[in-house]
């Protein structure tokens, strides 16, 4: 269980901890390639997209040659490209190792799933699965608060140094306490075709969506990685079809697991409005300091703390689909509240140097507050059940490659979702913006370059357009929380309908469940 949470917390934790260190990237590494703005979106894209294009090479990898074997290189190679990132002389390497550093934790998300499902059974599983989502939360919890601390004190190498320890201890757990597991039925070579065209169709849609969004959709680069990406995904079924594939068809003909992605890509995608478009309003446009968004955020974290493990148990006796429709449900409650909160509700300015400016205001506790608190029980509702019901649905020897498919249908629906969320939120800003000053061309390059969804104008805006844009961000972020609700209650109703409702037990049945033993 240490070198579980470990290995994939530190893949969660470093995917949040370096976001903090991004302005003191930039102050300080010399660039002569790339621009200080666009060596820090490679920054976190380089490390997202790899992340997520390998994950069901991954998965494959570690049924087939191992798991224990899978998840001990991935922790040594995140070791290793931790260390190089902390002294990356210059933004060109920093970035070539952060995208090493996201295929060695490919490696760990699904590795550490599947050694949880091969180590333990029925209700046991379950709870690991709490304990598991539980800590992992924590980790991603405190890490931003505490790497941003160490950045302040410090220097921003020690986002990327921080990982060494955990890491050590993580390999010397797996050294002396895991056993080796694989799929026994394995034969054949391993479906390296199959690996390359899967890798293509996540990475080039993963890569696509989040270069799109942060080009504002006018790079020609995000749309021919769209294109190559759909192409990919459309060819990547037809060589399924092929003795030892790298992912078997028949997986999908297993009722729970087809019906757990097909919520998992509703309900993650839905997670964007709430990461990313409702910190850009709390900050960029009701006018909170970053701490003050960061304290916001602790509700979420603290009821996935409090509550996973303990809801893991409960899912495990009483069987997930209960929770797996009440959790969306409360999660979308959540969005249609944000939904309401009006233009002028009070700024938060808390700051560290100033304990009097920790009390939040009022309109806080009206506006914001319940909507986090309810959202956070609702997830809390989700992710050990979920995870519990998916890893149990399938063949224990098909255990990392079902976690890597699901974790890259996660990763892939969040930037995919959320790029048609952009679109949406960007069309009602400028729209609301024309309404509101009439005789502003809101199609200026210099205007849109001023005033943007959710962030703030740049100084020596007038008023009006201020108080314009304000209201226009609002009315955005209302349509985006709706979409979002609609998303997770389609991720209730999906749930509702498809699971079983059987209690999580482990499938030892591999050929009705999977045809022809596959490769990987």
């Amino acid at each position: 269980m240490v070198a579980a949470i470990l290995g994939s917390g530190i893949v969660f934790l470093d995917g949040t901890i370096v976001n903090v260190a991004l302005p003191a990237i930039g102050a300080e590494l010399p660039s002569s390639v790339f621009g200080v703005l666009e060596g820090q979106a490679y920054i976190v894209s380089g490390y997202l997209a790899v992340l997520a294009a390998l994950l069901i090479i991954a998965g494959a990898l570690a049924d087939y040659y191992g798991r224990r074997l899978i998840f001990g290189i991935g922790l040594a190679g995140f070791g290793v490209t931790s260390l190089l990132c902390g002294i990356a002389p210059n933004l060109e390497l920093l970035v070539l190792f952060r995208v090493l550093q996201g295929a060695a934790g490919a490696l760990l998300v699904p590795g550490s799933l599947s050694i949880i499902t091969a180590t333990f059974d029925g209700p046991a599983r379950a709870r690991a699965f709490g304990i598991w989502a539980a800590a992992t939360s924590g980790l991603v919890v405190l890490g931003p608060m505490a790497g941003g601390l160490l950045v302040d004190t410090l220097s921003w190498r020690i986002a990327f140094l921080v990982n060494i320890p955990l890491i050590a201890v993580a390999l010397f757990a797996t050294i002396s306490h895991m056993k080796e597991s694989k799929d026994p039925q394995a034969s054949g070579r391993f479906d390296w075709l199959g690996a390359v065209v899967g890798a293509v169709a996540i990475g080039g849609l993963a890569f696509g969506a989040i270069r799109g969004q942060e080009r504002a959709w006018s790079d020609t680069i995000a749309w021919w990685s769209l294109g190559v990406g759909a192409v990919a995904a459309v060819a990547f079924p037809l060589l399924m079809r092929r003795p030892n594939p790298l992912v078997p068809l028949s997986l999908f003909a297993i009722r729970d697991f087809a019906v757990i992605n097909l919520s998992t890509f509703l309900i993650y995608g839905a997670l964007y409005v709430g990461q990313v478009y409702q910190t850009l309003l709390l900050q960029g446009t009701l006018g909170y300091t970053a701490f003050a968004a960061g304290i916001a955020g602790l509700p979420v974290g603290l009821c996935l703390v409090l509550l996973s493990t303990r809801i893991g148990t409960l899912a495990g006796r009483f069987g997930a689909r209960p929770f797996l429709v009440a959790g969306p449900v409360l999660m979308g409650i959540s969005q249609l509240w944000l939904a309401r909160v009006p233009a002028d509700s009070a700024p938060w300015a808390a700051a560290l140097d100033d304990p009097a400016s920790i009390v939040p205001p009022a309109s806080f506790l009206v506006d914001i507050l319940p909507a986090l608190l309810v959202f956070g029980v609702g997830i809390a509702l989700v992710v050990a059940p979920l995870t519990s019901t998916l890893m149990s649905s399938i063949p224990s020897r098909n255990a990392g490659l079902g976690s890597a498919i699901n974790n890259a249908l996660s990763r892939v629906g969040q930037p995919l979702l959320g790029a048609l969320i952009f679109i949406v939120v960007s069309a009602t800003f400028y729209a609301g913006l024309g309404s509101r000053l009439p005789g502003v061309d809101t199609n200026d390059p210099g205007l849109r370059a001023q005033m943007s969804p959710l962030n703030p104008p740049r100084a020596g805006t007038p008023e009006e357009q201020v108080e314009a844009a304000q209201q226009s961000s609002v009315d955005a972020f209302r349509l985006a929380a709706i979409i979002s609700g609609g998303l997770l209650f389609g991720g209730a109703v999906v749930n509702l309908v498809g699971l079983s409702g059987h209690r999580p037990e482990r499938r030892e049945s591999t050929t009705e469940a999977s045809g022809t033993a596959p490769a990987g």
